[in-house]
C-alpha cells in the first residue's frame, strides 16, 4: 500500500483582499510526480509555498510527521553576483565535504567543479547546483518552481533527465510547476490544472484535452499543443 505523505483539503488561500487558490484539494503519496500546470498569476508558486509554511492560508495541510522538503526557486539572480565559489556556497548548508562532494556527482559534476565561481556558471549549470543545494537536507519531496526558466534546449532536457535520475534513485516525491507539456507527459503522474481555482486534475492521457487545455491557457493553448 502506498504511504500517503501530504493530504490537502479546501484550501484557501489570500493575499490582501486578492483570492489566489480556492477550495483546493488533493492527496500525494511516496513517489509521486506532480504537475502543476496553468497561466501565469494562477496560484502555481503560491501553493509551493503554502506547502513550504511560508505563506497563511485557510483549511487543511497534513503531512507526514517528520517529513523533509526541499525547494528549487525559479531563479536566484543576484546570486551570480556574489564573489564565491560553488562550495562556499554549499558550505553555507553546513554539510560534511564527504557529503557535498557526493550529491555533486549525484547531479552530474565532477569534484573540481566544486571550486568554480557562481558568476562563471551557465544558468543549466547554476540550475543543477540549485538541485544540489536542495538535496543536501535529504528531502523526501522536492519541490520545484519553473526550474527550467531561462535555459536552453539543451540544458532543459539535461535539468529533467536528472530529475528523474534522482526520483528513481531517492524514490523522491515531486511537485513541478512548468509549463512544458512534453515533460508532462513524460515526467508526471498526477496533474492539478490551476486558475486560481482547480479546473481539473487527473493522470496526464486522461485530463490534458484540447478543451481542458483551452479553459486553462485560452489563446496560448496553441502555443503548448506544439509540445504535445
Amino acid at each position: 500500500m502506498a504511504e500517503k505523505i501530504l493530504d490537502v483539503k479546501k484550501l484557501n488561500v489570500k493575499l490582501g483582499e486578492e483570492e489566489i487558490i480556492k477550495d483546493l484539494s488533493f492527496q500525494l503519496e511516496k513517489g509521486d510526480a506532480l504537475t502543476l500546470l496553468g497561466p501565469n498569476g494562477a496560484g502555481k508558486s503560491t501553493l509551493l509555498k503554502v506547502i513550504l509554511g511560508v505563506l497563511p492560508y485557510t483549511g487543511s495541510i497534513e503531512k507526514k510527521k517528520g517529513m523533509k522538503i526541499g525547494y528549487v526557486p525559479q531563479r536566484l539572480p543576484f546570486i551570480k553576483d556574489v564573489p564565491m565559489s560553488v562550495r562556499e556556497f554549499i558550505k553555507i548548508k553546513e554539510q560534511s565535504e564527504e557529503k557535498i562532494e557526493k550529491i555533486f556527482q549525484s547531479v552530474g559534476f565532477e569534484r573540481n567543479f566544486l571550486e568554480k565561481q557562481i558568476g562563471t556558471l551557465s544558468s543549466g549549470q547554476f540550475q543543477r547546483v540549485l538541485i544540489a543545494w536542495a538535496l543536501v537536507k535529504d528531502p523526501e519531496v522536492l519541490l520545484f518552481d519553473e526550474p527550467t526558466t531561462g535555459i536552453d534546449i539543451r540544458g532543459k532536457e539535461t535539468v529533467y533527465r536528472l530529475l528523474e535520475k534522482l526520483k528513481k534513485e531517492r524514490n523522491l516525491t515531486i511537485v513541478l510547476v512548468t509549463h512544458d507539456l512534453s515533460v508532462v507527459f513524460k515526467f508526471s503522474n498526477y496533474v492539478i490544472c490551476l486558475n486560481r481555482f482547480s479546473s481539473c486534475k487527473g493522470k496526464p492521457r486522461e485530463i490534458l484535452t484540447p478543451e481542458n487545455l483551452q479553459s486553462i491557457y485560452g489563446e496560448e493553448v496553441k502555443f503548448y499543443k506544439h509540445h504535445n
